[in-house]
């Protein structure tokens, strides 16, 4: 029976649309460098010199993928540099914050495969010669009113049932110092797309809804970080 079950649900899948979920993003405190030492973690300072130099990384969980993205690296956690969501006025509205002198993303070539914590990704953007490192990752969940989908999970979009369906994305970010390993701060933003799911009977659909909601999120998470980089200047701009 259990065999007659199966064979008609791949017959259905057969038969119509899929889409697949997006991997997920990472918790970012799961990768900060942490030796467990609290007196090294206060002995931290900030050390970032004005005007500043800001690398951007974008990581996720090591195997990340979507319908229109990947991330590279095999270790505790990937690093996704194929943009997206992001455009060429994301990383300007960065550049245009005060006492930012340039901005640049965190390339491939320039990490490890077998990233472990923040720390390969400070060694990387020293060789940017980065004096802060914006780290931020994705994360995007689907759900209707009767079930939650997981990341990495193949759906049958013509037998959604017709209810409301939701796409929350999540933006979380961190602002590190690349000479010591100070954190300047945290943030989070969330962007929600609802609808219809019945309207998602498509891969194009449905993925046109996930970009739109990644796409606010963080946008939303850029404003955020903006208000942390005020905070950051007004607190050590008389340094350098």
């Amino acid at each position: 029976m259990k065999r007659l079950i199966l064979t008609a649900c791949m017959a259905l899948l057969c038969g119509c649309s899929t889409y697949t979920t997006p991997g997920a993003g990472v918790e970012l405190g799961a990768i900060t460098e942490n030796d467990g030492d609290i007196a090294a973690a206060f002995a931290r300072q900030p050390a970032v010199v004005f005007p500043a130099r800001m690398a951007v990384a974008r990581v996720a969980s090591a195997g990340y993928r979507s319908a229109s993205n990947s991330s590279m690296g095999t270790g505790a956690f990937g690093i996704v540099t194929t943009r997206d969501i992001e455009t060429d006025e994301s990383l300007a509205r960065l550049a245009q914050m005060p006492r930012i002198s340039a901005v640049a993303p965190v390339s491939r070539l320039l990490v490890s495969p077998d990233l472990k914590d923040t720390r390969d990704l400070r060694a990387a953007a020293a060789q940017l010669r980065a004096d802060v490192i914006l780290v931020y990752t994705i994360d995007t969940r689907f759900r209707t009113e009767s079930a939650a989908l997981g990341p990495l999970q193949t759906i049958a979009l013509g037998f959604l049932p017709s209810k409301k369906a939701v796409v929350n994305a999540t933006c979380a970010f961190i602002l590190i110092d690349v000479r010591t390993g100070f954190v300047y701060g945290t943030g989070e933003t969330t962007a929600t797309e609802d609808q219809r799911s019945n309207v998602w009977g498509s891969e194009n659909a449905i993925e046109a809804a996930r970009l739109r909601a990644e796409r606010k999120a963080f946008e939303d998470g850029l404003g955020e970080v903006a208000k942390l980089w005020s905070s950051v200047v007004a607190a050590h701009g008389g340094q350098g």
